[in-house]
């Protein structure tokens, strides 16, 4: 009996505490405008952080406030950015897709390129996995690939292989939140521009034999990235090249050029000049501008584009008859097309 009157009377101090505490957080609550309450109802809801906010109530009144970009939600993308928009009486551009950062993999070291060092039988956890010997992979930098960005990634954007141990990312479906970067032992993924013409694929800083011995698909800092890059838009900064994405004219020639295919690129949508007949005068402004040889044609002569165009889209900008655009590329580059060039007459 005692028992059960000391429950009821618990019970009854809870309630009262409980009634008192939602009375006076309605009579001290801080008021919330019309407007944070509009922009957090346009929000997708999903408190991922991906804005840089702590969740989508601290990033609507940051809007609000002028603080945050009303394009900032990187899980509502254009629409939501859009809805946004009309709330605050503003007007938005679709969003930028190359300026839009999802998670990237900077390893290509799975157990196909990257020597195991042991069979590994612990708690399924990278970060776990990270502190025996550091690591599985004989490559310190490598992917463990046990899958905990996974577990944390609230769009379903990742996927392990388990075959070869290695992240794979949706970069359609990633959001750009960064937990999985975050949380990552290794630092494999990297929050980088969903369109961008190359990408460095290797954060491995150390190079030559160290490299080559641990991993086959390594940067091993040969330079010949930094050498075929006519645009002085890679150097060599420790043992691993940076490529300035602000100086790249997307020629894709460091791609090609690195031998372990370090160096990922776009070449599905790789571009070549194309030069219209019926306009060229033959100036050779657009040879003389070429940094691979790949205009031929002599002065006063109708001038032609050969395979060994790499798409920098440099001539097009010289040709005072607006004579070059450029398109997809039709067939692979080859640079010595030169050779096999038409003739000009």
């Amino acid at each position: 009996m005692e028992i059960l009157i000391a429950g009821v009377s618990l019970g009854a101090l809870g309630l009262t505490f409980g009634l008192l505490l939602g009375y006076f957080n309605r009579i001290f609550a801080a008021p919330v405008s019309e407007q944070v309450l509009a922009v957090r109802e346009a929000l997708p809801g999903a408190n991922c952080g991906g804005c840089g906010f702590t969740g989508c109530d601290a990033f609507a009144a940051a809007v609000v406030e002028g603080v945050a970009s009303v394009s900032g939600c990187p899980v509502g993308g254009t629409a939501v950015a859009q809805r946004i928009a009309g709330i605050m009486g503003m007007s938005v551009e679709t969003v930028d897709e190359m300026q839009r950062k999802v998670a990237t993999v900077v390893c290509r070291g799975g157990t196909n390129y990257c020597r195991p060092k042991y069979n590994y039988h612990g708690v399924n956890d990278c970060v776990a996995a990270a502190a025996v010997s550091d690591g599985t992979k004989s490559c310190h930098f490598a992917c463990l690939g046990l899958g905990t960005c996974a577990t944390v990634c609230a769009f379903g954007a990742i996927r392990i292989d388990e075959r070869y141990q290695l992240v794979e990312v949706d970069r359609e479906k990633c959001t750009g939140c960064g937990k999985c970067v975050g949380i990552c032992p290794k630092h494999v993924l990297d929050l980088q521009p969903l369109r961008q013409p190359v990408r460095l694929l290797c954060h491995a800083n150390e190079r030559g034999r160290v490299i080559t011995d641990n991993c086959k698909a390594g940067c091993f800092s040969c330079g010949k990235c930094v050498e075929a890059c006519k645009f002085g838009a890679i150097e060599m900064v420790g043992n691993l090249p940076v490529i300035h994405m602000e100086r790249c004219k997307a020629c894709m020639m460091c791609a090609e050029a690195c031998p372990v295919d370090a160096i990922w690129a776009d070449f599905a949508n790789r571009l070549e000049a194309v030069i219209d007949p019926a306009k060229c005068i033959g100036c050779g402004l657009c040879k003389r501008a070429c940094q691979f040889d790949a205009i031929v044609g002599e002065r006063r002569q109708k001038h032609v584009v050969t395979n060994a165009c790499a798409g920098c889209s440099q001539c097009v900008g010289k040709c005072p008859k607006q004579a070059i655009s450029t398109r997809t590329r039709q067939h692979l580059r080859d640079e010595y097309s030169q050779m096999d060039a038409p003739a000009v007459y």
